[in-house]
């Protein structure tokens, strides 16, 4: 006789501070079923493009095996094709860094009701344990993770799953019990197909979560922890599709890159603008942008204090006033540096020296620059540096916002010589700058405000222009969060400089 349970709308999740829950987690906390794009992700972004294809390569075999042979076996192929001689630390760095934006943007909002509801939360999956423990306890604040665990040997991952195998049917069950007893049943049991029944009959309560692809994510204001820092070069989900399309666009979209770079290279900053319009580059400029200063007026240039989406702002900035603006930045690679149509400066991180650089440069002329000191994908501002607010009172705040279709031009853990390629990848990549109105005299250093009044203000601002969240967070926070530093590489000493510092 087929074992039925009540549906997980009719779970009561008032007083459940005591009680104890396990559920599964595709299909259940989240609402997709397939767990192929989450292979893609790490596939993708471990292992690069070959590696996605090695996936793909092998989804019919394992859809064929986990449908008509068995939910392990076809699991197993995925597992072996996704991770077999790659390292255990790019593993758990893409299960940190990568894998929360896609799992939080798929959160069933039944079941993390009765899963937040819950004082103790076990979550007993199928997914290998190190893809998925990450993003459960930190962002879901599961306690304990049971997953299937895959062999490794000499700090790489070799493809097999240890005993006792994929965490499927009975397997779950014996997890179960190993880690709770047999006297102490878990409270509420969340399952959404068949080979969960064995765990959710040893639970107290019962309750299925039924397929439903019309039931909408949890919303990102109610998510139990915000995504501000997530890394990856993907910007969709990779479902097969989404893959396929992905790899095939790969080759023609570094063409597109290339020749999109070399127009923003080679022409004269006037005509960067059509070109990149004529190349399917859309800028669009709002506000109205100040004046170049003529040197004979012996007035110092303005500086154009800029949110910070990508290591391309300036570049951005400077084609929608149609002349090169010279910016400062403190981490820029030497690939970068070469095919930027702009002049940059790096700086040093030491306050006097940087000071004193930088009004060298407003004699020059105009000057941009990013206090944010590195990059944020989602809406919010990270905190502002103060000290441009010292230099001068020639202020103009920018709003920076762009959109990608496939992929991100900012990493943290990867290499950033690629960040303007991968930008210009995407088939229409789009760059808005805003400019907004210079800041008044009595807002200034001048009139006595202090250099970080100045500098909160104009965060504020420009955050209420893009309707985003001003936050305290800095450089170190985000690196801390995606790559386990602080942003801080030892560098061989060059001739002029210090330190490099992965500030993008």
């Amino acid at each position: 006789m087929k074992k039925t349970f009540p549906a997980v709308e009719t779970c009561s999740s008032i007083g459940r501070e005591n009680d104890t829950v396990v559920a599964d987690m595709d299909g259940t906390l989240l609402r997709g079923r397939s767990s192929f794009p989450y292979f893609s992700l790490v596939a993708f972004e471990a292992g690069g493009a070959l590696r996605l294809l090695m996936v793909l390569l092998s989804a019919p075999l394992a859809g064929l095996l986990y449908y008509f042979v068995s939910e392990s076996a076809g699991i197993q192929v995925l597992i072996f094709a996704t991770y077999a001689g790659m390292k255990v630390s790019d593993i758990e760095s893409v299960g940190r860094a990568v894998l929360p934006k896609f799992y939080s943007s798929d959160l069933h909002p039944e079941s993390w009701r009765v899963f937040s509801a819950c004082g103790k939360r076990c979550v007993l999956t199928a997914n290998p344990r190190i893809m998925v423990e990450g993003f459960l306890k930190e962002f879901l604040g599961a306690d304990i993770v049971l997953g299937t665990e895959i062999g490794t040997y000499k700090g790489r991952a070799t493809g097999f799953v240890l005993s006792p195998g994929v965490l499927v049917d009975e397997q779950k069950a014996h997890a179960l019990v190993k880690q709770f007893g047999d006297d102490n049943q878990p409270d509420i049991g969340l399952g959404d197909r068949s080979t969960d029944f064995a765990f959710m009959e040893l639970c107290k309560e019962s309750y299925i979560v039924p397929y439903n692809p019309e039931v909408k994510p949890v919303p990102n204001e109610k998510l139990p922890k915000p995504i501000v820092f997530h890394d990856g070069r993907l910007v969709q989900k990779p479902t097969p599709l989404m893959a396929i399309l992905t790899l095939l666009w790969i080759p023609i979209g570094f063409l597109l890159a290339c020749l999109r770079i070399a127009a923003g290279a080679l022409l004269p900053m006037p005509l960067v603008y059509y070109a990149f319009w004529a190349l399917g580059v859309r800028v669009i400029v709002k506000g109205n942008p100040p004046q170049a200063v003529k040197k004979a007026s012996g007035q110092t240039g303005v500086l154009f204090i800029c949110s910070h989406r990508t290591l391309l702002d300036p570049i951005f900035l400077s084609t929608a006033l149609g002349r090169p603006i010279p910016a400062v930045t403190y981490s820029v690679s030497r690939l970068s540096e070469v095919i930027s149509p702009i002049k940059t400066v790096r700086l040093s991180r030491d306050r006097a020296t940087d000071a004193s650089m930088i009004k060298k440069l407003l004699e020059e002329g105009d000057l941009a620059i990013c206090p944010e000191g590195t990059t944020c994908r989602e809406p919010f501002l990270l905190r502002f540096s103060a000290m441009f607010a010292e230099l001068t009172d020639h202020l103009v705040p920018v709003a920076m916002v762009n959109k990608m279709s496939m992929f991100h031009g900012t990493t943290a853990r990867g290499w950033k010589g690629m960040d303007p390629f991968y930008f210009f990848m995407n088939p229409s990549p789009v760059y808005e700058v805003t400019f907004l109105n210079k800041l008044p005299l009595e807002l200034t250093c001048s009139s006595g405000k202090s250099s970080h009044e100045v500098a909160n203000y104009i965060q504020r601002v420009i955050a209420a222009t893009l309707s985003y969240e001003c936050t305290a967070f800095t450089r170190k926070d985000k690196y801390r969060a995606l790559a386990g530093n602080d942003g801080t590489v030892s560098e061989k000493p060059k001739q002029k400089g210090a330190n490099k510092l992965m500030g993008c």
